[in-house]
C-alpha cells in the first residue's frame, strides 16, 4: 500500500507554494473573517461580549454533534441519525431529572442511548455491510420517535440543570468553558486525522475502498469506531441541549439536520477540498452560526434563514461532489 507519510515530491511543493493553491485551502476562513467583520460593521451588537460568548457556546454544542458525522462523510459513509440520537438523549436527560434522577445519573442513560444507537448503526452498516443512508434512516426514525414518545409529542421543562448547567454557564473571560474544551477535543482529532494513520485510512476509504481492503486494512473496525463516536459524541451533545435549553424538545433534532449537513460539506471547502475536515467543520460552523445570527440581528424573517441554510448546503454538497469527481478523474 501507498506510505502515506512519504515526502512530498518537487511538483507538490512547487503547488503548496501556488498563490492559487493557498486561496483554495485558504479562502474559506477569509471568506468566513469577512461575514463576521462584515456583521459587526452594520450591526455593532453582533461584535458585542454576550452575543459573541452566545454564538460560542452554540458552536460548542454544534461542534460535538458533527464530529462524528464529519469523519463518517470523509470516509465515504453518511449518518442521518445523527439529531434523532442527539434528540433521544436530550429527552432521557429530562424525563430522568423530572422524575427525580440526578444529572449524573440522567446524563449517562443518555450516553448510554447514544451508544447504543451508535453500536445498530457499526453493526449493520460497519459489520453487515447494509447500506448506510437506508440504515441510518431508520435508525434516527427510531430514535425520534422514542424521543416523541418519551415527552407524549411535548417538550420537558425542567425546574433545575445541575451541573451540567453550571459546567455551561462557565466562562473564561469572553470563553465559554465548554467552547475551550470542545477546542481541545478538535485538536486532539486534528491529530489524529492528519498524523495517524487512521485519519489517512479514512479518506482512502472514500477514494478507493477496494485497495484498501485488500491492503488489509481493518475496514469494517474502522467503520465500527466511527459510528460509535458519532452516536456518543450526538448523545453528549443531546445532553448539553437539555442544560442550555432547561428542557427536552423532541423534535430538537430537525433543526440540526441541514445544520449539520452544510457545516461538513461546506468545511470541505477549507483546508482538503472537497474531502470534509474536522478544521473545515469547525469553521463551518462557525460561518452558519454568523449568518444566522447576523442575518436575525437585521431582522431577516425565519423562513429567509431558512433559504440561506438551503443555499448554503447546495453550494456545499455541489463542490464536494465536483472536487471528489475532479480528484477521481
Amino acid at each position: 500500500m501507498t506510505d502515506f507519510g512519504q515526502a512530498l515530491g518537487p511538483a507538490q511543493a512547487r503547488r503548496r507554494t501556488d498563490p492559487r493553491h493557498v486561496l483554495t485551502r485558504y479562502g474559506f476562513f477569509v471568506l468566513l473573517a469577512v461575514v463576521f467583520v462584515t456583521f459587526a460593521l452594520l450591526r455593532p451588537a453582533f461584535a458585542s461580549e454576550a452575543n459573541l460568548n452566545e454564538m460560542m457556546r452554540s458552536a460548542a454544542i454544534a461542534g460535538l454533534m458533527f464530529l462524528g458525522l464529519t469523519w463518517i462523510i470523509a470516509a465515504g459513509e453518511i449518518d442521518v441519525s445523527f439529531m434523532s440520537v442527539a434528540a433521544l438523549a436530550n429527552m432521557i436527560v429530562a424525563v430522568l431529572v423530572r422524575d427525580g434522577a440526578g444529572w449524573g445519573t440522567a446524563s449517562l442513560a443518555g450516553l448510554g442511548a447514544g451508544l447504543l444507537f451508535g453500536a445498530l448503526n457499526a453493526l449493520l452498516v460497519g459489520v453487515m455491510r447494509l447500506p448506510a443512508l437506508v440504515i441510518t434512516i431508520a435508525t434516527g426514525a427510531l430514535a425520534a420517535s422514542i424521543a416523541a414518545a418519551l415527552g407524549l409529542g411535548t417538550s420537558i421543562s425542567l425546574s433545575q440543570t445541575g451541573f451540567v448547567g453550571r459546567i455551561l454557564a462557565a466562562n473564561l473571560g469572553v470563553v465559554p468553558l465548554v467552547a475551550l474544551v470542545v477546542l481541545a477535543i478538535y485538536a486532539l482529532a486534528w491529530w489524529a486525522q492528519e498524523r495517524l494513520t487512521f485519519g489517512h485510512y479514512i479518506y482512502a476509504l472514500e477514494q478507493n475502498r477496494a485497495a484498501v481492503v485488500e491492503a488489509g486494512v481493518p475496514v469494517n473496525r474502522i467503520l465500527v469506531l466511527l459510528y460509535l463516536l458519532s452516536g456518543s459524541l450526538s448523545a453528549l451533545a443531546g445532553i448539553l441541549l437539555a442544560a442550555a435549553l432547561s428542557s427536552g424538545q423532541p423534535y430538537l433534532g430537525n433543526s440540526y439536520f441541514l445544520d449539520g449537513l452544510t457545516a461538513v460539506l461546506l468545511g470541505g471547502m477549507a483546508l482538503k477540498l472537497g474531502k470534509p475536515n474536522v478544521i473545515g467543520t469547525l469553521a463551518g460552523i462557525f460561518l452558519l452560526i454568523g449568518l444566522l445570527n447576523g442575518a436575525a440581528l437585521l431582522g431577516w424573517t425565519d423562513s429567509q434563514r431558512q433559504i440561506v441554510r438551503g443555499s448554503l448546503l447546495l453550494v456545499g454538497v455541489s463542490l464536494v461532489v465536483l472536487s471528489r469527481r475532479r480528484n477521481r478523474t
